[in-house]
């Protein structure tokens, strides 16, 4: 059938993945309209200092020259160690889609709801591979063995400890969406039965992002050999929100003269925060 006699319909819609940074029950998403919040946030960090045991002196039988009611010093008995707070911060990640066409046939309205559409649509994807650029391949420490690339299930394991060491509470797993399946082959992740959310035996949130699967560097940027892909775990995170917005917000305006072309951009910021440590390792995604 010749091209001229198609028929227009309307555009097929989509569905962002259930379990990527925006969508998943276990991510702190808060829109906002705060513009202050929207250039940047810093905060304590809460949970990254080690909660420690302590010997009291008086029932300590070592030797000690110190008289009973002195102050101990050093690594004596009795010395309590105290952790000063370091201060976190997330910065902004701006996101935009633009729709430009002839404006014989295509209306500023039509325009505008073409490029909304698109960024409703691919948000969640573009502020995985933001936040993967911007802070995971940045801060993270590689752990992957000199040996190479371990399974994904131990993978796992490795990221699970190193978050546990450092943080102790529930923390996020970010897992390319390419590995989703091997997450399954092993029973390394559940779906939790109350939110819908996945989480990992050990109670971890886990973030799978289509966004990740684009990126799939490591520390540094970089890129996985074939075969291969970067899983990395952190706190919990808090995203804040703000909300869209059109440019221009006007039909006129949209309108290039030059060209009779009309271009319709929708912008929205997003701040990522997590807490404490990044930690990635490397895992084998073929056998």
């Amino acid at each position: 059938m010749a091209a001229g006699l198609r028929k227009y319909v309307e555009a097929i819609d989509g569905t962002p993945l259930p379990h990527g940074i925006l969508n998943t029950p276990c991510t702190d998403v808060r829109d906002v309209s705060d513009e202050h919040e929207l250039l940047g946030v810093e905060w304590l960090a809460r949970g990254c200092c080690p909660v420690q045991s302590w010997t009291d002196p008086c029932l300590d039988e070592s030797p000690s020259d110190e008289s009973p009611g002195e102050e101990s010093l050093g690594d004596a008995p009795g010395t309590k160690e105290f952790c000063r707070p370091e201060t976190e911060h997330a910065e902004p990640i701006t996101l935009y889609a633009g729709s430009e066409c002839s404006t014989i046939g295509w209306s500023y309205n039509e325009a505008r709801e073409h490029a909304e559409a698109t960024l409703s649509l691919g948000e969640q994807q573009g502020l995985e591979a933001a936040f993967w650029r911007s802070k995971l391949i940045q801060d993270a420490v590689d752990l992957t063995p000199v040996e190479g690339p371990l399974s994904v299930a131990q993978g796992v394991a490795v990221l699970e400890g190193c978050l546990a060491e450092s943080y102790g509470g529930v923390g996020t797993l970010h897992v390319p969406a390419g590995v989703a399946a091997l997450l399954g082959c092993c029973d390394l992740v559940r779906e939790d039965p109350t939110t819908g959310g996945l989480r990992t035996l050990a109670g971890n949130c886990v973030v799978i992002g289509a966004g990740y699967s684009a990126e799939n560097t490591g520390p540094g940027g970089v890129p996985a050999d074939p075969g291969t892909a970067w899983m990395y775990i952190t706190g919990p995170l808090v995203i804040r929100r703000g909300p869209s917005v059109t440019i221009p917000d006007r039909p006129g305006a949209s309108v290039n003269t030059r060209n009779n072309d009309r271009r319709v951009l929708v912008e929205r910021t997003y701040v990522v925060g997590t807490t404490c440590t990044v930690c990635a390792v490397t895992v084998q995604t073929t056998f």
